[in-house]
């Protein structure tokens, strides 16, 4: 303990503080010389012990606070990153949401367009084929009325035949 810088401190101040006054002065006291001077050579032997060991340990202190200021910093950048990335992702999240939403609306057009068109060309061909099947049933009813009127002329014809042929015979009964 007699190495001990603080140990050493508080024996100067005692003896100071323990030593006689002078008479006539109250400030100023008598100390022994070879005690105090003793005291002070110890003291001198540890002071830059204990300030080497006080500057190792400032160095120390200002490694570890630079050390941990870097890795806040490795932090900090690592965390813009991933923030960037974080932002990245939801900026190409939202533009696929927007394109998806794009080619549904466009697909829904092309539909709604298609629907159209069908409709129409299938009204178009039902339209040629009411068409076609009215002058057909037209061709049909007119073969008919022909078919009838030649039919019925060739009736008469041979109603006419018989007719000119039964009063001969209805002479040859009477």
């Amino acid at each position: 303990m007699a190495n001990d810088v603080q140990y050493l401190i508080d024996m100067l101040y005692e003896m100071i503080d323990g030593a006689k006054g002078v008479l006539m002065s109250p400030d100023k006291c008598i100390i022994v010389r070879e005690d105090a001077l003793d005291l002070l050579d110890e003291l001198r032997g540890q002071l830059p012990l204990e300030l080497k060991k006080a500057q190792e340990l400032i160095r120390a202190r200002d490694d570890f606070v630079e050390n941990a200021k870097k890795e806040a910093e490795k932090v900090r950048r690592q965390a813009d990153l991933d923030a960037k990335a974080i932002v990245g992702e939801s900026e190409i999240t939202r533009i696929a949401r927007d394109k998806a939403r794009d080619m549904l609306r466009r697909a829904d057009e092309r539909s709604k367009v298609m629907v159209s068109v069908t409709n129409e060309y299938t009204d178009d061909a039902l339209r040629r084929t009411e068409e076609a099947i009215e002058q057909a049933l037209q061709e049909i009813r007119d073969s008919r009325a022909r078919f009838k009127a030649v039919s019925n002329e060739k009736l008469q014809a041979q109603r006419a035949k018989l007719e000119e042929q039964s009063p001969s015979s209805d002479n040859q009964d009477a």
